[in-house]
């Protein structure tokens, strides 16, 4: 059986993936602050606490997944702040790039062996924003188009293995993202994605022939929507 990690597995997009891989027979290792084994009911699934905005919990997770021949990463974890960009602290700049794009660096470096030797997947689940400019997004969209341009250099880098590395740019998606936030997706069907949307990318995919690699794979819901919270 084929060990799977992913990060942010306990909500939202990266829960949703979980449950998609476990039901396709992969053994996989869940990486979240709060996650327990007992919220996915599989003998497949392992939970794998930690803080992957924190530096030294990185590392140590790092060391842990390096021994674990590895098939598949899905980098899934992060978050979002959406704010004039004089108004973020210095601690959630930090924390942003680091939970965003330097912790999937460090968890590729700490797999990328296993992965080319298993003729396994990298997959990035990036963000529409990572392709576009919005305002009171600079933060965020940097995190995103860095993440995004690492899986394109990595694919032409380990081209000449049988590694497939593919970048997923989501759309608005329904999830626990926008907890924190002053929007959330729209209520309208057509103007959002769900995140068993993704899971439906992550497993097509996976179900192409080795020869063919899908490198970039944007979904955008039909229209466009946006709910604003009341304050």
């Amino acid at each position: 059986m084929k060990n799977v990690v992913v990060t942010g597995a306990s909500s939202g997009i990266g829960k949703e993936i979980t449950l998609r891989l476990l039901k396709l027979g992969y053994r996989v290792i869940g990486i979240s602050r709060n996650i327990k084994k007992d919220e996915f009911e599989n003998e497949n699934f392992t939970s794998l606490q930690a803080d992957l905005s924190d530096e030294a919990s990185t590392i140590l997770t790092c060391k842990e997944l390096s021994c674990k021949n590895i098939y598949m990463l899905i980098n899934c974890a992060g978050f979002g702040k959406f704010e004039p960009h004089e108004e973020l602290s210095s601690k959630t700049i930090t924390k942003m790039v680091f939970l965003n794009l330097t912790s999937p660096m460090l968890l590729t470096n700490a797999t990328l062996r296993d992965l080319k030797k298993n003729s396994g997947y990298l997959i990035n689940i990036n963000s529409i924003e990572a392709l576009k400019s919005s305002k009171f997004a600079a933060l965020y969209s940097a995190t995103k188009a860095g993440l995004k341009a690492f899986g394109d250099s990595l694919f032409e880098e380990t081209r000449k293995s049988t590694l497939s590395v593919t970048n997923i740019n989501p759309d608005m998606t329904q999830s626990n993202f926008y907890n924190d936030l002053r929007f959330e997706t729209s209520q309208n069907e057509n103007e959002k994605l769900l995140a068993s949307d993704i899971a439906d990318a992550v497993e097509h995919i996976l179900s192409m022939r080795k020869g063919a690699v899908v490198s970039e794979y944007t979904l955008r819901s039909l229209n466009f929507g946006i709910s604003k919270k009341k304050l």
